[in-house]
């Protein structure tokens, strides 16, 4: 942990307007709202869409603000990471996303965006993980929480390309589908310090955190401060005996069964036939094979005291 917001400075807001649908946008004005009743000068830099805030990041860091202030998901976190990074400035997160999975780790208030731009001023500065996604043609993604390949990335896809229903029938409409439909795939996992393994599965977690979601501990055991990914890799059981995986995993205790392959490692390849893709934060990474690494405290957080 490190000293709170000391006054001096102004602090800059982030909006994205697609996180939660709408969501992140009503967040972001509550959070400036409550920032400028406390005497605080803010600069807010809010785009149309996720794309114009991602392009906005970089013009908020060069204004070298005290703290910037993320009003949005995971996804929109990760999206703005390196120029924070690069720029070693504070992260304040206001939940307007999905899921917001980091924030559930972290306990920074959910459903109450003034309390969490409060953080930006009186809360503690904790140096978490972060981590890095690096396709085969190079291309480098940041993300935050958990990086998913099978199932539950297929669940992801099939979501994104429906139209009816809305809200959470649509998820679990995708569910249900993608159940029916179960395949197997044939994972081959290189992490650095242990043997490669080669594996059929249906579910695979890379993560930073334990949860996706909107908070399905999928690596209950991982730790976002100590440098290493935690892996879960759920093998091929069929599909009847699988159906009994869904309880045990909001449970966090599918780890607790020989049927899952668990592991620590600082970076790991991971392949899988073609067609499988990778989403990260709950959003698109793109088709395996991916190289995953963990970067130990490199980001810092704002959380609660």
């Amino acid at each position: 942990m490190t000293e709170q917001f000391g006054g001096t400075g102004h602090i800059a807001v982030l909006v994205n307007p697609a996180s939660g649908r709408g969501s992140g946008a009503g967040g972001g004005h509550a959070a400036v709202d409550r920032l400028r009743a406390r005497g605080v000068d803010v600069r807010v830099y809010q785009g149309a869409d996720a794309e114009e805030t991602v392009a906005l990041a970089k013009k908020a860091v060069d204004e070298e603000p005290a703290v910037v202030v993320v009003a949005g998901g995971d996804g929109t976190i990760s999206s703005v990471l390196q120029p924070v990074l690069e720029a070693g400035l504070p992260l304040a997160v206001v939940p307007g996303g999905t899921g917001n999975d980091l924030a559930r780790e972290h306990g920074i208030p959910l459903g109450d965006p003034a309390a969490a731009a409060d953080l930006a001023l009186d809360g503690a500065r904790k140096r978490v993980d972060t981590g890095t996604i690096t396709a085969d043609d190079g291309t480098v993604r940041h993300f935050v929480t958990v990086l998913c390949a099978g199932l539950d990335s297929l669940t992801n896809e099939r979501t994104n390309r429906m139209t009816w229903p809305t809200g959470p029938a649509r998820y679990r409409i995708a569910v249900y589908a993608e159940w029916l439909r179960l395949k197997r795939f044939g994972y081959r996992l290189d992490p650095v310090g242990a043997p490669a393994l080669a594996q059929d599965g249906y579910v695979l977690g890379i993560g930073l955190t334990r949860s996706y979601g909107g908070g399905v501990p999928i690596c209950p055991r991982a730790d976002p401060t100590d440098g290493l990914l935690d892996v879960t890799l759920v093998h091929a059981v069929g599909r009847f005996r699988f159906m009994a995986f869904d309880g045990l995993i909001k449970a966090g205790k599918h780890v607790e069964r020989p049927d899952v392959t668990t592991l620590r490692t600082s970076a790991i390849r991971v392949e899988a036939p073609a067609g499988l893709v990778a989403y990260a934060d709950g959003e698109y990474v793109g088709p395996l094979p991916v190289t995953v690494e963990a970067h130990r405290e490199v980001l810092t957080l704002c959380v609660p005291v």
